[in-house]
């Protein structure tokens, strides 16, 4: 991958794919899957500037698996990969262990 650098409270995120398998192992297509709202942070901006000059820092890093809405931020293709641009406030819960 080219190497991105986010701006402000901007994160770089690649989707993880879900589990394609029901309970009971029938395999389902990517047609009738949905987007996965699960993604690994490629990289991170420095944080946002608020109205009195102060940064505030980032709340996730380059590694972290986050949650984020199924319609947040913007799909662009890099390289050849899928990824999404998303603002810090559209990420929902940093997954731990």
């Amino acid at each position: 991958m080219s190497k991105l650098r986010p701006l402000h409270d901007r994160v770089i995120v690649k989707r993880l794919e879900e589990e394609r398998v029901s309970a009971g192992g029938i395999v389902i297509p990517d047609s009738a899957t949905e987007k996965p709202t699960r993604g690994k942070v490629l990289a991170a901006g420095t944080g946002l500037l608020l109205a009195s000059g102060q940064l505030r820092p980032m709340g996730v890093k380059e590694g972290d698996v986050v949650l984020f809405g199924k319609y947040a931020g913007q799909e662009i293709k890099v390289d050849g990969e899928d990824l999404v641009f998303l603002k810090e406030d559209d990420i929902v819960a940093v997954l731990e262990g």
